[in-house]
């Protein structure tokens, strides 16, 4: 007899593998920023046996599970109930319009109602393949390095603290040689002038510092140096964020707008359609676009799909030698046009 078929004809949690999941709390929400950003929850696991890992889940893959659960379980007909049948707790809807982390903050007591309740069921649901695989912590999860955990934290008594003074004279410091208008949350505006404190260095090409109370990443060839990082921070902190730089390029009847944008992603990450058109869409603050590169004769060819973005990212690396290119910028560029202008498309044979 199967363990899966044992269960179901006792019951018996203690027959349950120690690495089976039985509870498992939202502890934060934590922001991604890339070609697209979301947040995720930090989910902290329990065990049968004891055991207690983190994992990070987006809401699409809650909502991927149930519905994957839902078609195994859920019976047809509401009041007849087989033995392979049971009814899944509600899973709280998507919401299309709104701040997003106030969207995930909201979130969390639902998600932890329907955790609680999934993880309820009876002890022969627990061994389903999709519902581990979701719970079980991955390489990637392992290694992820948690920033808060803010509900897992006790609460504590408010202690007044002094902070030291800072000489700001003798921090690493910059003076911003000309204006530079970041691109999105994660880079610093600059104006010609203004000098700017320096906290680590993020790659060959870009820093990080703070001016005027603002935080954020600037490329280096826009500041002159006035005093240097120590060298332990010029070379990058164990575990910092990875910052890549994308050209892309606007092609209007009236010229070409062009843009260096930072995105918070490894080099090597390839981005899907989806996520590549919704991040050109927030750059140039246009919806009615359409996403191009050229290949090597020089002619644009548009991209409708993932595989039009992986065949871009191939034509892409035949070429990368030949253009002398950033360490860390992307090297494959994205031509954007408007959906409705064929023109710019060389239709000779």
């Amino acid at each position: 007899m199967s363990l899966l078929q044992q269960l179901r004809d006792e019951s018996d949690f203690d027959q349950l593998p120690n690495d089976i999941p039985i509870s498992a709390t939202i502890a934060d929400i934590e922001e991604k920023r890339g070609f697209i950003d979301y947040f995720k929850f930090a989910i902290e696991v329990k065990t049968r046996g004891g055991s207690k890992y983190l994992i990070y889940r987006r809401y699409r893959e809650f909502l991927s599970l149930h519905q994957i659960l839902d078609s195994k379980y859920t019976p047809e007909d509401s009041e007849k109930h087989g033995p392979n049948t049971c009814i899944l707790p509600s899973l709280p809807g998507k919401v299309f319009i709104g701040n997003k982390k106030e969207i995930a903050e909201s979130r969390i007591p639902e998600l932890n109602v329907y955790m609680k309740r999934l993880l309820s069921l009876p002890t022969w649901f627990l061994l389903d393949e999709d519902l581990r695989i979701f719970f079980y912590q991955t390489d990637q999860d392992s290694q992820h390095q948690p920033q808060a955990l803010r509900r897992l934290r006790p609460q504590t008594r408010k202690v007044k603290t002094v902070k030291p003074k800072m000489d700001l004279f003798s921090s690493p410091r910059a003076e911003a040689m000309f204006d530079f208008r970041g691109n999105g949350k994660a880079e610093l505006n600059l104006k010609r002038g203004e000098v700017i404190f320096l906290l680590r260095r993020v790659n060959t090409d870009w820093l990080e510092g703070t001016a005027n109370n603002q935080t954020g990443i600037f490329p280096q060839s826009f500041v002159k140096i006035i005093k240097p990082l120590p060298e332990s921070d010029s070379e990058g902190e164990v575990g910092a964020l990875t910052y890549s730089c994308l050209r892309c390029l606007l092609l209007t009847p009236s010229g070409v707008d062009t843009r260096d944008v930072c995105v918070q992603e490894d080099i090597t990450i390839q981005p899907t359609y989806s996520d590549l058109l919704c991040h050109m869409r927030q750059v140039f603050q246009e919806d009615d676009i359409a996403l191009n590169y050229r290949d090597p004769e020089g002619d644009l060819i548009r991209i409708l799909d993932d595989e039009d973005v992986q065949l871009m990212i191939k034509e892409s690396r035949r070429r990368d030698g030949k253009v002398k290119r950033p360490v860390n910028q992307y090297p494959w560029e994205v031509h954007v046009t408007r959906a409705s202008d064929l023109s710019v498309y060389n239709t000779e044979g």
